[in-house]
């Protein structure tokens, strides 16, 4: 309990002190441009991120072993949030001819290495779920430890 309350205490601080940069070195008029940028990404989670996610949930429950499931499942939300606020620079939003500082990577080849890395963990974790339960089933322990 007391971590919970001792991250929400620091994400809370840093939420104010990212607030107050931007509203004491921002123009006032760029404002209204953070708050499209914040309404959209809660309208594309909640009406594109969140139905599709749910979606892929459904078919993967029907299609993948119960082991994979778990893994899987987080795999879709750790990606699909990481593409969700890389379609900025993924789609080359505001790059300028004459600074080519701003877009100065592949982000492209960067999220495939992502998407391949949540795809290799997503593996291990399966792995290491079916070799648990298969270690617990196979010691005579068919019910789960209790915590």
């Amino acid at each position: 309990m007391r971590t919970r309350v001792a991250l929400g205490v620091l994400g809370s601080a840093g939420g104010l002190y990212g607030t107050f940069l931007m509203l004491s070195r921002q123009d006032p008029a760029a404002w209204l441009e953070v708050g499209i940028w914040f309404g959209a990404g809660v309208v594309l989670h909640d009406f594109v991120l969140a139905p599709l996610v749910l979606l892929a949930a459904v078919v993967l429950v029907r299609i993948l072993p119960s082991a994979a499931r778990p893994a899987a499942i987080v795999g879709l939300v750790v990606l699909g949030t990481v593409t969700l606020l890389a379609v900025p620079v993924l789609g080359g939003f505001g790059v300028k001819a004459d600074n080519p500082t701003l877009f100065d990577r592949n982000y492209l080849l960067g999220w495939v290495v992502l998407a391949l890395l949540v795809g290799v963990g997503a593996g291990v974790g399966t792995w290491l779920h079916a070799r648990q339960t298969s270690q617990a089933g196979g010691a005579g322990h068919g019910t789960r430890a209790r915590r």
